[in-house]
């Protein structure tokens, strides 16, 4: 069992960065894959980034490349998601997901954190 838990949103003008933590508990989270996901109002869970067990695979959706980096840290327990240049279209919450299984679907993660919210004004 892993427990997630997401920090570091809150409310920045366009242009600024974040960056968001998620707090992993349990003994099986260096074995999974990690990913980044978001929700907008009235819209559902949007993959935004992937990164493998190990950290030596990453993954980008185009609307956040080359703008967003994820990383981790097994040794802390700890995974992260860099966000630069924001635009108001990152507006969403923000969710880290955890799995055994590689997939760039929400319904496919079996640990998922309560969410931070990201609000990005022009």
């Amino acid at each position: 069992q892993v427990q997630l838990v997401e920090t570091g949103g809150g409310s920045v003008q366009a242009g600024a960065s974040l960056r968001l933590s998620c707090a992993a508990s349990g003994p099986s989270f260096s074995d999974c894959a990690v990913a980044w996901f978001r929700q907008a109002p009235g819209k559902g869970h949007e993959h935004v980034a992937f990164i493998s067990w190990d950290g030596s695979d990453t993954y980008y959706e185009d609307s956040v490349k080359g703008r967003f980096a994820i990383s981790r840290d097994n040794a802390k327990n700890m995974a992260y998601l860099q966000m630069n240049m924001l635009k108001p279209q990152d507006t969403a919450v923000y969710y880290c997901a955890a799995s055994h299984r590689t997939s760039t679907w929400w319904g496919g993660y079996d640990y998922k954190g309560q969410g931070t919210q990201v609000t990005v004004s022009s």
